[in-house]
């Protein structure tokens, strides 16, 4: 390979972490159309020619596949469209009613008592989850961020029924789950499944992947035995793999061949609602876009609902409809992700956002210093007062407010959520130049 060509390869791969780190949004230019950002342009522009194609999967926008045509819903206001502002572009992506909801989740609370036992001592309360509401419609995908100990994988957990909730309500398409027997189990799981983060540890290295998707049908009798093979190859041809593969054990595989495998366990009964703990942050980054892409391929494909759990809000940005923060166990943001990404209202949630790498951002948003508090002994009055820099005295004394979600749909526990926004909004460049 020649010196020059060798540099432009890694030019080029260097690139493509930075575009999936790039905060890379659509922004409309009027009513029924958008383009990308000039921010996207620019960086498309210093891509090299004549590099591997297979970076060329890399996500520059929302949608790069091809989405099959998709019925035309009412048109937003007039004025609420020409202005172009984040409560405009909430309007418009404000989705279905509230009757069309797949999965509510109500006051939910996950507590595990620790302490105690033979040597004594006192027991204390470890609040895991504390007041936990989520919505999820049909069709949309809801992004999950936070840093680790937020409670992200707990919620999850509880939605599956594999963690019993201290307190609340989960309604699945319409069914109360919450607290239900052990018998129960079978039929939640024919409803929702989970994606799990690591593609080597999820799978059985005893079995072959076509023992991995042939189980879940037998157990649940769901496909009739003279239908169960041509059933595994179909889902092997979804996920991108060969029927032939199905009798290879997963150390045959490469890791985003594993992942895929994974995704197939997911959908083999045709859940509705899958949850994407971390999908892709052990894959490259050129295997990374691949199951970015099929995921949401199968999203339009399948009419899946997903939760998508995940540290990188590049991929959070590029996927979800959504975007809900934690905090400590608690919901601190919730909005649409052009009302999160375009205009944060928690202190939190610009940390979260200036922790991304982005060389092109001209004035950065408020970072945090410090750890996680500790969940045995959170601090008083706000959760995040420690490392807030905008905290006062009240902030430190009192709880945040509830969460009160607005004719917008954002929603957002600060009581200074006002002023922080409009600092983010101003500091945003229009244009890179």
């Amino acid at each position: 390979m020649h010196e020059g060509r060798a540099i432009a390869y890694g030019f080029h791969e260097d690139l493509a972490g930075l575009l999936r780190l790039s905060r890379l949004r659509e922004r409309p230019t009027r009513p029924g159309r958008c383009e990308a950002s000039s921010r996207a342009r620019r960086v498309r522009a210093l891509t090299p020619q004549g590099c591997s194609p297979q970076f060329s999967t890399i996500p520059t926008r929302r949608h790069p596949h091809p989405s099959p045509p998709r019925k035309r819903e009412r048109e937003p206001r007039a004025d609420a469209a020409a202005s172009c502002t984040p409560y405009a572009i909430a309007l418009m992506h404000r989705g279905k009613p509230d009757d069309d909801l797949i999965l509510s989740v109500e006051d939910l609370a996950v507590h595990f008592p620790l302490g105690g036992g033979l040597l004594g001592g006192g027991r204390r309360l470890l609040r895991a989850v504390d007041g936990v509401d989520l919505k999820l419609k049909r069709g949309e995908c809801l992004g999950l961020v936070g840093e680790s100990g937020s409670g992200k994988s707990t919620v999850a957990l509880s939605i599956l029924g594999l963690l019993t909730p201290t307190r609340g309500r989960i309604v699945l398409d319409g069914q109360v789950v919450t607290n239900r027997q052990a018998g129960d189990r079978k039929s939640l799981a024919r409803t929702v499944q989970m994606v799990f983060q690591d593609p080597y540890a999820s799978l059985n290295p005893r079995q072959t992947v076509r023992r991995t998707l042939e189980d879940p049908l037998r157990v649940h009798g769901v496909t009739a035995a003279s239908e169960i093979k041509d059933r595994v190859a179909t889902m092997l041809r979804h996920v991108g793999l060969r029927p032939e593969q199905a009798d290879l054990y997963p150390h045959e595989f490469s890791g985003g061949q594993r992942q895929r495998i994974g995704i197939a366990r997911a959908l083999i009964l045709s859940p509705k609602i899958v949850i994407c703990d971390e999908p892709v942050s052990a894959l490259d980054v050129s295997i990374r876009a691949q199951i970015i892409n099929l995921l949401l391929e199968l999203k339009d494909t399948l009419g899946l609902s997903y939760i998508m759990i995940s540290h990188d809000l590049g991929v959070v940005e590029h996927m979800s409809d959504r975007v809900a923060v934690m905090y400590l166990g608690r919901i601190v943001e919730n909005g649409h992700w052009g009302e999160i990404f375009e205009r944060p209202a928690h202190p939190y949630t610009q940390a979260l956002i200036a922790a991304i790498p982005d060389p092109l951002r001209h004035a950065p948003l408020g970072t945090t210093g410090g750890d996680l508090p500790n969940p045995l002994n959170p601090p008083n009055g706000c959760a995040f007062s420690p490392r807030c820099r905008y905290a006062e005295a009240a902030c430190r004394r009192e709880p945040g407010p509830l969460l009160e979600t607005r004719v917008d749909g954002h929603a957002v526990r600060c009581w200074r959520s006002e002023e922080i926004a409009g600092q983010a909004a101003s500091s945003e460049p229009n244009s890179v130049p």
